[in-house]
């Protein structure tokens, strides 16, 4: 039988491992609830997330499948993946895959097919400006007749009309772009004898905004300054003497004074007739002075240039046009009248050319070889290219071939440097098919190597050399059929209708 004492001890051991037991299941129903409570943050969490992610894709504009509207048209934002491939050098070698450039990207105007990689090729200057690709915007064009540079030239400036550019064309000596500029809603100003239409060169021209009256007046007298003084210096052939300068200074300032539409017949004769106040013609030798420049002056209002700048402009310059081309072709073919009639038609424009506010534009020299014979001229168009980027001005100096640079001027002078200074200041240079015999100087002017020397006399129609800052590319240029019609000169010289 079980004592009192034995039945104390078993009381004893028995409690404590009752509470043991009731302690444990307390805590694993804690530690369920725990669990309970952190599973439950888990999940919440978890689908808050879920919310947010389908929340982000509701908000999220997906682009069609023909890619984005506008410039981008027809790109996606996913980048191109191809497997990796492993192989030999061997093997890889005869692919060649490192001889094609990889191109200026695709941004820009269509030029047409890259002949080495087979890819498009686009060009842009102002994009590769932008880029820091080049550092001028301006282009040199060379091709021997019928290599096809004259479409080209058109294809760049028309195909850059969508995006918002304009064309300047301050003379067309063979009147080839008054049809393009006919066709894309510009106007095409044609000079001649027997012509009603007269230009003005001393109009005031499209004033810039953000000039006050008084800046806008000494740029004026300025511009009339110095046009007047090309114009003479054209004609007689040489530079003008500090006296002669004197003579055409009071001649247009008392012109300006009296008239409120000066125009160069009232300036010629304030030269040959200078007004007898003292106070100008300190001396009385102000109309022996100015002899010489009134008579070459003269020859503009009475000589073989009379009636195209010699009274009131009957056309405005519209610089919101797309393009604006001064046709020359009715004018006799004598180099020192064109370059006179080049001098007044691009001082006429020049108010609007030199608006750092007009935007993006392309200034068209064509026959350039006619132009850089005369130094009056020749400045002017360097001191045009050398403020090109400060404008947004896009300069396109179109020649037969490079070696019209060696004919401007002596070996040395300041003609020289000026007409290398024009290729030093284009970074793009484009060269079509060239003659045998200009292989040497072509390269040895734009740095060639010996293959792409021998490119040059093998070129297609259509086939050139681009040379931008250190890179080459040979491309084949396209022409849409429309295009073709409208640019194509040969047709023309064949007879065709």
């Amino acid at each position: 039988m079980t004592t009192d004492k034995e039945r104390l001890h078993t009381a004893v051991l028995v409690a404590p491992s009752k509470e043991r037991r009731k302690l444990r299941k307390q805590r694993r129903r804690a530690e369920a609830l725990l669990h309970a409570e952190q599973r439950k943050a888990e999940l919440a969490a978890a689908k808050a997330r879920a919310e947010a992610e389908r929340a982000e894709r509701r908000a999220t504009i997906y682009l069609p499948k023909s890619g984005e509207a506008g410039a981008a048209q027809l790109r996606t934002p996913g980048r191109f993946r191809l497997p990796r491939h492993q192989d030999t050098s061997a093997t890889l070698a005869g692919a060649y895959p490192f001889v094609a450039e990889g191109g200026l990207g695709a941004d820009g105007v269509f030029v047409g097919q890259d002949l080495y990689s087979g890819g498009s090729f686009v060009y842009d200057p102002w994009v590769l400006y932008a880029r820091g690709i080049i550092t001028a915007p301006n282009v040199v064009l060379a091709g021997i007749v019928g290599s096809g540079k004259s479409s080209l030239a058109k294809s760049l400036y028309t195909r850059s009309l969508p995006f918002g550019r304009r064309v300047y064309v301050p003379g067309d000596p063979k009147g080839e772009h008054t049809a393009v500029a006919n066709a894309v809603g510009g106007r095409a100003i044609v000079l001649g004898h027997g012509l009603n239409t007269r230009l003005n060169p001393l109009d005031e021209g499209h004033r810039p905004s953000g000039l006050s009256d008084e800046q806008w007046a000494s740029t004026v007298a300025a511009r009339r300054r110095d046009l007047i003084g090309a114009l003479a210096e054209t004609v007689l052939a040489r530079g003008l003497s500090p006296l002669e300068h004197t003579a055409i200074d009071l001649a247009l300032t008392q012109t300006v004074r009296e008239n409120d539409v000066p125009i160069l017949p009232m300036v010629v004769d304030r030269i040959l007739n200078p007004s007898t106040d003292t106070d100008t013609d300190i001396d009385g030798r102000l109309a022996e002075d100015g002899r010489l420049v009134g008579h070459a002056l003269r020859r503009l209002v009475a000589g073989d240039l009379a009636g195209l700048f010699d009274g009131p402009s009957t056309v405005t310059f519209d610089p919101s046009l797309p393009m604006i081309s001064l046709d020359l072709s009715r004018v006799t073919e004598n180099s020192t009248l064109i370059s006179v009639l080049m001098t007044c038609s691009s001082a006429w424009m020049e108010s609007a050319l030199l608006d750092p506010n007009g935007g993006q534009r392309w200034v068209i020299y064509d026959e350039a070889w006619r132009l850089m014979s005369h130094p009056a001229l020749l400045r002017r168009m360097d001191a045009h290219w050398r403020l090109a980027r400060h404008y947004g001005i896009a300069n396109m100096l179109i020649f037969h071939k490079l070696t019209d640079l060696d004919n401007v001027g002596d070996q040395g002078s300041a003609m020289r440097s000026l007409a290398n200074s024009l290729l030093a200041n284009a970074e793009t240079r484009i060269v079509y098919r060239q003659e045998s015999d200009q292989l040497g100087p072509t390269a040895s002017a734009l740095g060639l190597t010996g293959t792409e020397q021998q490119l040059l006399p093998n070129l297609g129609v259509g086939q050139g050399l681009w040379r931008i800052k250190a890179r080459s590319f040979v491309t084949q240029h396209q022409l849409h059929p429309a295009e073709l019609e409208l640019f194509d000169t040969s047709s023309r010289a064949a007879g065709k209708t």
